[in-house]
């Protein structure tokens, strides 16, 4: 059939990894915060942080519709959370959260891959400041400003990008953030989660270390262990 059927067919298999990984991140998470608390996302905070999460990455309903079911049924399956920190390619620095049935297996499937593209293991986190983050659109930025200040919020910055603002709060105020941002009308987001966020940011030395490292990013999120990767690379 040729080399353009062969490529297609491998570009279509890695989408549908990509997207199996990321309907079974979303059914983990939700899954945990239904068995914490309501299966209605109105009165569980953390369920309803988990639709928002995901909410503009295309998951169906069903997804979490499901995990809740099972949630409910009193299943006993418990998913153990880790973070694993290296030292990635070029000098960069990556932070893995997993959240798996298997420990063991998640730590060594992340590790794998990326000595595999030239990390190791290190203690990096110290190069990031965790933040809750909430980008939505729009562009009245003294108006969001003013009003989780007068809210009493613990605002680090707001921020304006092309056509999304962008709110860095402490993580101990995500929640109230989004209180006050709903008081202004924000009720999608384009982003709303705790972050690790980098205290400075560093550019690879080329386009073909730039493309590697992207594949890096690429095949971590192919896996099903992994919840969040956090790094310092523009890209």
């Amino acid at each position: 059939m040729g080399r353009h059927h062969e490529v297609r067919a491998a570009a279509m298999a890695r989408t549908g990894k990509i997207k199996s990984a990321l309907y079974a991140r979303a059914s983990r998470e939700a899954y945990m915060a239904a068995r914490t608390g309501s299966p209605d996302p109105k009165t569980n905070l953390a369920l309803r942080a988990v639709y928002e999460k995901y909410r503009g990455k295309s998951v169906p309903r069903d997804v979490f519709d499901r995990a809740i079911k099972k949630a409910q049924g009193g299943d006993a399956e418990v998913f153990i959370a880790g973070r694993y920190e290296f030292f990635g390619p070029h000098n960069s620095y990556i932070i893995v959260d997993t959240l798996s049935d298997n420990q063991n297996r998640a730590f060594v499937s992340v590790k794998t891959e990326v000595t595999r593209k030239g990390g190791h293991l290190g203690s990096v986190a110290y190069n990031f400041t965790e933040y809750g983050v909430l980008v939505f659109k729009g562009n009245n930025v003294s108006e969001v400003e003013e009003a989780l200040i007068l809210g009493d919020v613990d605002v680090q910055s707001v921020e304006q990008d092309e056509d999304l603002i962008v709110v860095y709060v402490a993580p101990s105020a995500f929640a109230q953030a989004k209180e006050v941002l709903e008081g202004l009308g924000v009720t999608e987001y384009e982003e709303a989660e705790i972050q690790m966020v980098p205290n400075e940011y560093i550019d690879m030395p080329d386009e073909e270390s730039k493309a590697k490292f992207q594949e890096l990013l690429d095949t971590l999120d192919e896996l099903e262990d992994v919840q969040n990767v956090f790094h310092n690379v523009n890209l």
